[in-house]
């Protein structure tokens, strides 16, 4: 657990929050297992890692039919890599015959190999979009830290994906000082090259280091979230409007979203309508990203 003051500074001042105002998109964390061990993960997932533990069908039935109560729009799923979750595409298929449902995956090795699964999907009430990790428009640096190979077939998946009917976006490594349209534009001729379609939307993230961390940025307070932000703005960030829901010690529990789980101040309980009531505070360093760069893990 991290320590310090949740609703002031270090200077004592209030400390900024976002007030919930609908649940409008509900992630679940598969689990921190994948197939990789990308050394730059904000989950620190590798190989069996169970820090968050693999979900099951069993698991999110209730807590789907929660958040449908609630007037929720989207399931979205992230991990760790979902697709080594021996019941995923069945957790897909229940979540897409409820709403409209988004997966993040690395495109590689899991993927692949349950393409054929997926096809049944298309025919579900809703649609299932796939987001697919392409950290930089440069295979040798990507498979650099990712593996030999995972370029191409991250590559691969985004294009299969689309050939087989479903929405596919990439997401992608934002660099300090970037030219991000010279390099979104680098990531668009790879995609036509590769037999993508166009329009792929191309999102893009800090870094937001490995949890546990702690980086040097500007303390968040009240008076900040006012005269930076106004209320629409506020509307927008991630924790006005989602949740995600993690599996710990046999048990679920809702976190305030998708970039904080390894904080205890942040863990909401069981309860998604008891969640929602409950004041965000911007404690988090990542929460900084959110702040200033309108950092968001949705695509809602």
């Amino acid at each position: 657990m991290k320590t310090g003051n949740l609703k002031q500074t270090s200077l004592m001042e209030p400390r900024g929050f976002i007030q919930p105002h609908e649940l409008r998109e509900l992630w679940f964390h598969t689990g921190t297992a994948c197939n990789l061990a990308c050394p730059f993960c904000l989950e620190g997932s590798k190989p069996g890692d169970d820090r968050l533990q693999r979900i099951t069908l069993e698991d999110v039935q209730p807590v789907m039919e929660e958040a449908v109560s609630l007037g929720v729009q989207q399931f979205s799923f992230t991990g760790g890599e979902p697709f080594v979750v021996k019941e995923f595409v069945k957790i897909l298929n229940h979540a897409s015959s409820l709403k409209p449902s988004l997966v993040l995956s690395n495109g590689t090795g899991a993927l692949p190999k349950r393409l054929h699964q997926l096809i049944p999907l298309l025919d579900n009430p809703h649609s299932v979009s796939f987001r697919i990790s392409i950290d930089w428009p440069d295979e040798e640096r990507h498979d650099a830290l990712r593996g030999a190979g995972s370029f191409k077939e991250a590559l691969a998946s985004v294009v299969k994906l689309q050939q087989l009917g479903f929405e596919t976006s990439v997401a992608r490594q934002r660099d300090p000082n970037e030219d991000s349209e010279n390099v979104d534009l680098k990531f668009e001729h790879i995609l036509s090259s590769a037999g993508a379609g166009k329009n792929v939307r191309i999102v893009s993230f800090p870094d937001f280091l490995l949890p546990g961390s702690e980086a040097n940025v500007p303390e968040i307070t009240e008076n900040c979230m006012v005269s930076h932000h106004d209320e629409t703005s506020r509307a927008q960030f991630m924790c006005a409007f989602s949740k995600m829901v993690v599996k710990r010690n046999n048990q679920l529990f809702v976190f305030a979203c998708t970039l904080v789980d390894d904080d205890e101040h942040y863990n909401q309980g069981q309860s998604l309508s008891k969640a929602m009531t409950q004041r965000v505070f911007l404690k988090h360093h990542r929460c900084y990203s959110c702040f200033a760069l309108g950092a968001s893990c949705s695509e809602t």
